[in-house]
C-alpha cells in the first residue's frame, strides 16, 4: 500500500479546512450581492450609490483585514509549537488593536465626502453617498472585533465559526436591509442610507454573537480566554504590527487598486459605475473561492512552521495553489459562458447589463492570476514573510495596474473596460512577482525554520521575564 506524501496529506488538510472558509466567505460576499441586488431593485440611482459607498466600505475591510491577517498565523505557529498558554494573551492584545482600528476607521468614514469630492464623483452621487458611509459607519468597530475573533478561530484551525457567523449575518441582512431600504416590515424608506444602516446593526450582531461562541464553545476552554485578557503590552503588539502592517499595505495595494478603479469609473457617469458595481460584484464572489483557500493554506504553512516541519509547509503551499488552479478554471469557464444570463440577475436596465456582460469577460481573463497571488500571498502569510511581497505587490498593482487602466480609460478613451485592462495587468504582475518569492522561500526553508524557531523561544522568554 503506497504511503502518503506531505503533499497529499496537505490536499485534504487545505481542503477541509477551506471549505467552511469559502462557503463562509461566499456568504459574506452575498451580503454585498443582496446589498446590490435590493440596491438596483430600487433604481439604478440607489445601486449608483451603493456601488461608490460599498467600494469606500471595502477600504474598511482591507484595514480590518490587513491589520489583523496576523492573526492566524500567529496563532497557528504558537499551536504548531505547543505553545497554546500564549494564545489568550495574544488573543487580547489582537483584540485592543482591532478596537484602535474600529474607532479610527468610524471617524474617517463620517467624513468620506473629502474623497469623493477629491476622485470627482459623479455629484449627483455624492450626498447620498456620504449618507450611506455615516450609517454604516457605526459597524466599523464591530467589524473590526468580528475579524478579530474570526481569525483567532481559524488560526486554530476550527474554520466552521467562519461558516455560521457569516450565514448568521446573511439571514439578518436581507430582510433588514430590505425593511429598510424600501420602507417594510415598519421601517421607514430610506433608500440606499437604509443599506448602510442594516449594514451596520448585522455586523454588530455577528461580532457580539461570536464573542459569546469563543467564550463558551468547549473547544477554547483549556486556553482560559477570560483569565488571560491583559492590559495592552507593547512587545505583543509590536509582534502583531510588524507582520500585520506589511500584510495591510499587501492588501491596501491590491484593494485600493479596485477601489481607486471604481471610483475613477463613477467619473464616467450613473451607467459607468452601475455597470461596474455588477461585473465587480460577480468577480468578487468567484475571488472568495481562492481566498478561503489561501486562508486555509496560511493556517497549514503556519502550523507546519511552528511545529518545525518544512516539508510539510512546502505541501500545504503546493496544495493551495493546485486547489486555487481548480476552482479558476471552473470559474473562467463560467464568467464566459453566462455573463449576459448573470447580468440579467442583477439589473433589467439593457444598457448596465450589456456593459456589465462585457466587463465580467475581462474577469474571467484574470480568475487564474487572481486566484494563485491570493493563494501566493496566503502562503508567504504563513511563513510571516510580509515586508518583500508588500514591495513587490505595490510595483504590480500601482506601478504596473493602476498606470495602465488609467492610460486605457482615459488617455486612449477606452472608459471602463479601460480600466479592468488595468485589472488584469495589476494581477497578473502580482501572480508572478509572489510565486517567485515563494518559490525562493520554500526552496530555503529547512534553513530558515530553525531560525524562526530560536527567534519565536526567544520572544516566548523575553515575553515571561518581563511579564
Amino acid at each position: 500500500m503506497r504511503q502518503n506524501t506531505p503533499f497529499r496529506d496537505e490536499l485534504g488538510e487545505v481542503g477541509r479546512l477551506a471549505l467552511p472558509l469559502v462557503i463562509g466567505q461566499l456568504l459574506a460576499m452575498l451580503m454585498n450581492v443582496a446589498d446590490t441586488i435590493l440596491g438596483g431593485q430600487h433604481g439604478p440611482h440607489t445601486l449608483a450609490v451603493i456601488a461608490v459607498g460599498s467600494a469606500v466600505w471595502s477600504l474598511v475591510l482591507i484595514c480590518c483585514l490587513g491589520l489583523l491577517f496576523a492573526i492566524p498565523p500567529n496563532v497557528a505557529q504558537r499551536d504548531g509549537a505547543g505553545r497554546r498558554d500564549e494564545i489568550a494573551p495574544l488573543l487580547s492584545q489582537a483584540l485592543w488593536i482591532a478596537w484602535a482600528i474600529g474607532l479610527a476607521l468610524l471617524i474617517l468614514l463620517r467624513v468620506a465626502s473629502l474623497l469623493l469630492d477629491a476622485m470627482a464623483v459623479d455629484p449627483s452621487l455624492r450626498a447620498d453617498t456620504a449618507a450611506f458611509l455615516k450609517a454604516a459607519s457605526w459597524g466599523a468597530p464591530g467589524l473590526a472585533t468580528f475579524f478579530a475573533l474570526r481569525f483567532f478561530c481559524e488560526g486554530l484551525g476550527y474554520t466552521r465559526a467562519t461558516l455560521y457567523f457569516s450565514a448568521m449575518g446573511l439571514l439578518v441582512l436581507i430582510p433588514l436591509g430590505y425593511g429598510l431600504i424600501f420602507g417594510r416590515f415598519g421601517f421607514t424608506e430610506h433608500g440606499a442610507v437604509g443599506a448602510g444602516i442594516a449594514l451596520a446593526w448585522t455586523v454588530w450582531l455577528q461580532a457580539i454573537a461570536m464573542a459569546a461562541f469563543v467564550l463558551r464553545h468547549p473547544r477554547f476552554a483549556d486556553l482560559h480566554l477570560l483569565q488571560g485578557f491583559t492590559r495592552p503590552r507593547w512587545s505583543l503588539i509590536r509582534d502583531l504590527l510588524s507582520l500585520g502592517l506589511p500584510i495591510a499595505i499587501m492588501i491596501l495595494m491590491e484593494g485600493s487598486l479596485f477601489v481607486v478603479t471604481a471610483l475613477l469609473i463613477g467619473s464616467l457617469g450613473a451607467n459607468a459605475v452601475a455597470s461596474h458595481q455588477v461585473a465587480i460584484n460577480v468577480a468578487s464572489i468567484t475571488f472568495m473561492v481562492p481566498l478561503g483557500i489561501g486562508m486555509a493554506t496560511t493556517v497549514r504553512v503556519g502550523h507546519a512552521v511552528g511545529a518545525g516541519d518544512a516539508q510539510r509547509a512546502r505541501g500545504a503551499a503546493g496544495a493551495g495553489l493546485l486547489l486555487a488552479i481548480t476552482a479558476q478554471v471552473l470559474s473562467a469557464t463560467m464568467l464566459a459562458l453566462f455573463s449576459p444570463q448573470i447580468a440579467a440577475l442583477y439589473t433589467s436596465d439593457v444598457v448596465v447589463g450589456s456593459l456589465a456582460a462585457q466587463l465580467m469577460m475581462y474577469a474571467a481573463i484574470f480568475q487564474f492570476s487572481d486566484g494563485l497571488q491570493v493563494v501566493a500571498a496566503s502562503a508567504l502569510r504563513g511563513l510571516k514573510d510580509a515586508r518583500v511581497p508588500a514591495l513587490l505587490t505595490a510595483i504590480a498593482y500601482w506601478g504596473i495596474g493602476m498606470s495602465t487602466g488609467w492610460y486605457c480609460a482615459f488617455r486612449l478613451g477606452r472608459g471602463a473596460p479601460g480600466m479592468w485592462v488595468g485589472l488584469i495587468a495589476g494581477l497578473t504582475a502580482a501572480a508572478t512577482l509572489l510565486l517567485v518569492r515563494l518559490f525562493l522561500r520554500l526552496r530555503r526553508l529547512p534553513r530558515d525554520i530553525g531560525h524562526l524557531a530560536t527567534v519565536a523561544d526567544e520572544a516566548a522568554a523575553l515575553e515571561s521575564a518581563t511579564h
